[in-house]
């Protein structure tokens, strides 16, 4: 899919542009002027158009003109795993990410893709996470009183259209 960014400048008398890629919005730049004449310098860059978990993502690691061309460039690099957890780390748990230099894969972040915490619950148990349950006794199993539990160290979010309980490391 296509994305698309607005670069709106910060002078007033100044017509922003629309890009889909750096070279696109180096050119814009380029060729943007005020009403005076002289260069542009300054732009809030905008997500205009793309999947959601590339809003996200965008909305997460602040993006700003600084930053726009490494996350142009990473992007087609990342997968949805990858966005996700850095979603996830930024927005949720409060970790730094520095885009320039950072790998998305150095976060600790336990990732379930589950409609709730019970369903978490069920498959936790399911995994043998308490031991080995006889069959006998799945059924006096008390997977709300889990999922309560759960809830002391994981949280629930919608990421484009998925659901997901996680823990910050």
């Amino acid at each position: 899919m296509i994305r698309q960014y607005y670069a709106q400048p910060y002078d007033i008398s100044a017509v922003g542009f629309y890009f889909v890629d750096f070279a696109e919005y180096e050119s814009g730049v380029v060729k943007c002027r005020n009403e005076a004449g002289d260069p542009v310098e300054e732009y809030e860059i905008q997500f205009i158009d793309g999947e959601s978990i590339d809003a996200m993502l965008f909305e997460a690691l602040s993006i700003s003109q600084a930053t726009i061309g490494p996350f142009i460039a990473a992007l087609d690099d990342w997968d949805d795993h990858q966005k996700t957890i850095l979603i996830i780390a930024i927005g949720e748990c409060g970790h730094h990410f520095d885009i320039l230099k950072d790998d998305p894969d150095n976060f600790e972040i336990d990732l379930y893709e589950v409609e709730s915490l019970r369903v978490l619950a069920e498959q936790l148990v399911d995994e043998g996470l308490f031991g080995e349950v006889p069959k006998a006794f799945q059924y006096y199993i008390d997977y709300d009183a889990i999922a309560r539990d759960l809830g002391c160290d994981y949280s629930m979010i919608d990421i484009a259209g998925q659901r997901f309980a996680y823990r910050c490391g």
